[in-house]
């Protein structure tokens, strides 16, 4: 993959670093609106995103459940107030069940369910049921491995035709793969997350450092096309993709510890620090730029910070890029804090980020709240706060 120089890096380092006191201020307007939205929404749980900046409350179904826990254990963390602890809990209990019915679990969102919820509660607390639930999420993850096209399947039956397919996403959910074999000593689950990972390096990654979103399959495993559905076009880089691309890419590092992914890392963050507008946080899309009058996914400036932090653990000291990808999520988390986050706290079901984008294609979600938004918007928070261990 070919790495591009990132152009304007001053324009990261004029920015500056953020001061630990304006972390503190930002987590506590975050913990400000947990508190309302814990009211509101009890041992339910808030919708995927929302409608006019107010999460509609739902039942344990949605693929994005688990980010609401993930915020409730970052809260935890950050106040060690038993609180958000024991509605976190309450939360577990209720993975534990959807689990075990198989409650809307046919999707290789599993990554996003259990390792914010159940496997967080399990490297906090060591807990035995939220261990189990964890390994039972993973085993349900491995029933979508394509053992043909070596790739974990993203949607729809297994072996349904039209939906024979791996998508970016995934690169976070097989996390949960490594971690299942850590504690299992199987090495099965590693390896199906391997071989996901090899396969989507080579299919939804563009020699440029772009991306595509979805890569289909034909019934034989043999790759055919990659297109997109939430990104402008089949040409063009999705903004979040993009940003799961630099998450996921550090996140292999951290689970593989195999130094050719730093340049995979670096192809597709410079891609992406290349393409941001002038405040750094992008366009839904990365093919859009200043002046588009498109909307916003601050949710993928959560991401790649995230991404960015995690990846600076790992790279050398001596690396011509180290101090930029540190000025560049120093600038991208200054941007969210004081331009895209929530610091109202006057009513239960807000966001904590604002300007999301859920579905461009499908008007949903477009200029709102989403859950992973937030979610990710704290755990760069906190990052940035302290030696955090990750649930991933």
């Amino acid at each position: 993959m070919h790495i591009e120089q990132i152009r304007n890096s001053h324009e990261f380092f004029r920015n500056g670093y953020l001061k630990k006191e304006e972390v503190e201020t930002a987590l506590d307007f975050a913990v400000g609106q947990i508190d309302l939205n814990m009211d509101l929404f009890g041992e339910s749980f808030p919708g995927s995103s929302t409608k006019n900046n107010s999460y509609p409350t739902i039942d344990n179904v949605e693929w994005t459940s688990g980010f609401w826990t993930g915020m409730l254990w970052l809260a935890y963390e950050y106040t060690n107030n038993e609180k958000y602890a024991n509605l976190a809990k309450k939360n577990v209990d209720s993975f534990i069940n959807r689990i075990n019915k198989k409650i809307e679990v046919n999707h290789h969102d599993l990554g996003f369910l259990y390792s914010p919820s159940t496997v967080a509660w399990y490297k906090l607390s060591g807990d035995e049921d939220a261990l189990q639930a964890s390994i039972a999420a993973a085993e349900q993850l491995v029933t979508r491995y394509n053992e043909k096209g070596k790739f974990i399947q993203a949607w729809g039956d297994k072996g349904d035709a039209s939906e024979n397919r791996l998508i970016i996403d995934a690169l976070l959910n097989i996390p949960l793969l490594y971690w299942a074999s850590k504690v299992t000593n199987d090495d099965k689950y590693r390896k199906i997350a391997y071989e996901h990972y090899k396969t989507a390096k080579s299919t939804v990654f563009r020699e440029d450092g772009s991306t595509h979103h979805t890569y289909y399959f034909d019934k034989n495993g043999v790759p055919v096309k990659g297109v997109t559905r939430q990104g402008y076009s089949d040409e063009s880089s999705w903004a979040r993709g993009q940003a799961w691309a630099i998450y996921g890419n550090a996140l292999q590092y951290y689970n593989l510890q195999d130094e050719k992914i730093f340049d995979d890392f670096k192809s597709v963050t410079n891609f992406y620090l290349n393409r941001l507008p002038a405040d750094n946080v992008p366009y839904w899309d990365l093919i859009f730029q200043d002046g588009s009058g498109q909307s916003r996914d601050s949710s993928a400036a959560s991401i790649a910070v995230c991404g960015m932090n995690e990846m600076l653990k790992y790279i050398p000291e001596s690396d011509e890029y180290k101090l930029v990808y540190q000025s560049a999520a120093h600038s991208m988390l200054k941007a969210l804090i004081y331009n895209y986050a929530n610091t109202d706290n006057n009513k239960g079901g807000a966001p904590l980020l604002l300007h999301g984008v859920y579905s461009w294609h499908s008007d949903h979600g477009v200029d709102e709240g989403n859950l992973w938004g937030d979610y990710f918007y704290m755990e760069a928070l906190i990052r940035f706060y302290k030696n955090w261990k990750i649930y991933w």
